[in-house]
């Protein structure tokens, strides 16, 4: 018997899908953009806090509704929080400000001890880049179209620069 359990047709019969033939290759992103921040389920470990505060916070010792501060400044910060790349620049968003800065602004990039990434501006000044790592760069550096440099010299073949020192054959 061929199959299984509720198989009910000739063994002889096989069903094959087709995959169309693409005419023309995909094209390129025109506008490439990368968002780093706190994965959102992140958000579900919150409510289970916030369902876990219930008891204690609605005791019947008065103030204690209070507890439910520290949940909603969770909530705040992790759907506050990020770091957007464009072609343009940097935005960086923190739970009470907002700065933009142009690739043009930044002298480089600094990474911490904790393999975290810094914006260091034209005047020696750090700006800490939220929810960027170091495993982050070859991305930067991709959406940045070759004005950050990739360390790992994974995207070295994908930047503009790249493509232009190359000479058609």
């Amino acid at each position: 018997m061929v199959g299984g359990p509720g198989f009910h047709g000739p063994a002889d019969r096989v069903h094959h899908l087709t995959v169309p033939e693409v005419t023309d290759p995909p094209q390129p992103a025109k506008r490439r953009k990368a968002t780093f921040r706190v994965p959102l389920i992140a958000l579900l470990a919150i409510f289970g806090l916030m369902v876990c505060l219930a008891p204690t916070a609605f005791a019947e010792v008065p103030g204690l509704w209070a507890l439910y501060a520290i949940p909603l400044a969770l909530i705040v910060f992790v759907v506050r929080t990020k770091t957007v790349a464009t072609p343009q620049g940097l935005d960086v968003r923190t739970v009470f400000g907002h700065r933009e800065l142009p690739w043009d602004a930044l002298k480089g990039l600094s990474i911490t001890k904790r393999a975290k990434v810094r914006a260091v501006l034209a005047d020696d000044s750090t700006i800490p880049l939220p929810s960027v790592r170091t495993r982050h760069l070859p991305v930067l550096a991709l959406v940045s179209g070759g004005r950050v440099k990739d360390p790992t010299g994974l995207t070295d073949d994908l930047t503009p620069e790249a493509s232009q020192q190359e000479e058609p054959r």
